[in-house]
């Protein structure tokens, strides 16, 4: 009896594990075969193979149509690790010109990337030219698990504007991550125009998706096409960059090191932009750009610093401007205010130096004449004034407000990558670094540009234009128009200082004076007037040159500044250089004189001996 209700229990206790494990299978295959869709991928990537069509990048022009980047054919090879198992590789290698030990890293490179799979096209080789990659097609078949993949190269119609046109190369573990558009072997922008404006030149990729039979082998289109997306090309961009007033700039840095920036005050659009020493930016295509890119880097120049966003210097008597502005104001002077000059500043036994002209002085001549005097009282007077402020750290809270609306002090926003944002010292910055008890003659030299202030190119540039529009700037862009859109509203939008429009009038004045009697005289144009402002700004080695300015007077349609690294006062090369880039906007040429000038600043090189 008790057997029999042993074995009876067992019986029942066998079939419950057995429905359980029944049921358990029913419902894993039905995850599997309907809710999941592994298996249904695993299967269309037995029967399908997806071809990636990639779509043409954007053409780039200038602003009169002046075609400066388009693209050429190109060819990618491509390798499957499981199937290139056997290839004679050195004859590979004679076929595609690399040594063997080039062909060692790069399987090497390719099995370290971290999306690697040996069952998955990977690129070995990218933007072989064309003419190049016919002895390798005529042996391909020799090649097992080797492949083609038709692509484009990116071409520049000229060697000019490296800067702001920037490059295009293989994309980065860091890229893929960031944006799932990418995948190993895309190219991708890396500096310039081509960086900060990838998403738009790139265009959408297209896909055809082929039908295979169990060995393998392409059958034809799945549906006859059907489910194919055709790639959308990039959009073309058209820069607001004169390329006859780019190429100048370019010539007139030969042997120097410095910027060149030009504006249209009007819309904000940058005409030229240069950098020097510059490159070539053919040499960082194809297969050579690795060896190129890393010489450039190493290069002690910093051929590849674009410094005229990336460049932070003292911004010198250039900077007297702002200071000008900013004490007329804030009520601390008057155009009719005067102050003494004995060869600089001289109070409580502080001696700022300065040029010999009569004294005492009025602002507008205190501008042409670029008397740091004047600007040192102006600032004395202003952190003093603490009866207005409630402290010097108040008064500098409100001079650092006054500089940061017209653009100093932050990135202004360039459409460019790696701008930086210079450096006006804010009022914390010296209570911990030299204590509460500062005052207006601790920090005087803040007010001629020295000190611990800095600023971009592109910054004095757009000071230029913001007094040339009389208060106002809109933010400095490169790219003029884009194919079936528009620029970002933000470079369309005007920005105001929190100065009064009547004050600038007096800068202006000041300018005009420095151009027809002071600093500038070497910026006259015939037929223009001219304003302009020098700065010799201090530096440990040999003074900075700098010099800003716009024409015409009324109406203005070019600012410009220029800055060159230890080239001394700021008429030596800053003047001439500016003269020059204006009368070639200007007039569309350089008359005969001018071109000898230009000829002669091209030839004119600065020793760099902490370089060599």
């Amino acid at each position: 009896m008790s057997g029999k209700f042993n074995f009876s229990n067992r019986k029942y206790v066998i079939g419950a594990v057995a429905v359980i494990v029944t049921v358990t299978y029913i419902l894993r295959l039905f995850n599997l075969q309907i809710l999941s869709d592994e298996y249904k991928k695993n299967a269309d990537s037995n029967a399908f193979r997806k071809e990636i069509q990639y779509p043409s990048r954007g053409l780039i022009q200038d602003r009169k149509g002046q075609l400066m980047v388009f693209n050429e054919p190109s060819y990618n090879i491509m390798v499957v690790m499981q199937e290139q198992l056997g290839v004679d590789t050195a004859d590979f290698c004679r076929t595609i010109g690399i040594t063997e030990e080039e062909y060692v890293k790069k399987m090497q490179e390719i099995k370290a990337r971290r999306n690697y799979s040996r069952y998955t096209p990977q690129l070995f080789l990218g933007q072989i030219p064309a003419e190049e990659f016919s002895v390798f097609r005529e042996k391909l078949f020799r090649f097992k698990g080797f492949s083609v993949e038709k692509r484009s190269t990116r071409r520049y119609a000229s060697k000019l504007a490296a800067h702001i046109l920037g490059d295009v190369g293989e994309v980065s573990e860091h890229d893929i991550e960031e944006d799932d558009y990418y995948q190993s072997g895309d190219y991708i922008g890396k500096l310039g125009v081509e960086r900060s404006y990838e998403t738009l030149l790139r265009g959408e990729k297209g896909v055809r998706i082929m039908l295979r039979d169990v060995r393998g082998r392409t059958q034809g289109h799945y549906k006859d096409g059907q489910y194919d997306k055709e790639p959308k090309p990039g959009k073309n961009l058209t820069l607001s960059i004169d390329m006859n007033l780019q190429a100048l700039a370019e010539r007139l840095l030969q042997g120097k090191l410095g910027a060149i920036v030009a504006i249209e005050p009007s819309t904000g659009e940058i005409l030229c932009m240069a950098s020097g020493p510059t490159y070539d930016p053919d040499s960082l295509i194809g297969r050579d750009r690795g060896k190129y890119h890393k010489m450039l880097k190493n290069d002690k120049k910093s051929p590849m610093l674009n410094r005229a966003v990336m460049g932070t210097y003292p911004p010198g008597s250039t900077f007297k401007i702002t200071q000008a502005l900013i004490g007329l104001q804030e009520g601390i002077i008057t155009p009719q205010t005067t102050f003494p000059c004995s060869r600089g500043f001289n109070y409580k036994g502080l001696h700022v130096g300065c040029h010999g002209h009569g004294s005492p002085i009025a602002l507008v001549p205190a501008i042409a004449t670029s008397c740091n005097s004047y600007f040192c009282w102006n600032l004395y007077r202003m952190f003093g004034a603490t009866e207005k402020y409630g402290s010097v750290q108040g008064a500098m809270t409100r001079w650092k407000d006054h500089l940061v609306r017209m653009g100093y002090g932050y990135k202004l926003g360039v459409d460019l990558p790696g701008e930086a944002r210079g450096m006006i010292p804010n009022a914390e910055f010296y209570d911990k670094h030299i204590g509460h008890n500062w005052n207006g003659l601790t920090v005087v030299s803040i007010s001629i540009g020295q000190g611990e202030v800095t600023a971009t190119p592109l910054q004095i540039a757009n000071l230029a234009a913001t007094v040339a529009n009389r208060g106002y700037y809109f933010i400095p862009h490169i790219v003029r128009a884009v194919q079936d859109g528009q620029i970002d509203t933000i470079y369309r939008r005007p920005h105001y200082t929190m100065v009064d429009r009547k004050w600038y009038q007096y800068a202006v004045e000041g300018m005009r004076a420095a151009v027809t009697g002071g600093t500038c005289r070497g910026a006259n144009i015939p037929g223009y007037e001219v304003c302009g402002k020098t700065g010799t700004a201090q530096n440990r080695g040999h003074d900075h040159s700098a010099f800003m300015g716009f024409a015409p007077m009324n109406n203005p349609r070019i600012a410009v500044a220029v800055y060159i690294e230890n080239g001394g006062f700021g008429a030596t090369f800053g003047v001439p250089i500016g003269a020059l880039i204006m009368e070639q906007y200007l007039n569309g040429e350089l008359s005969p004189a001018s071109e000898a000038r230009a000829a002669s600043m091209q030839a004119r090189s600065i020793n760099y001996p902490y370089y060599n």
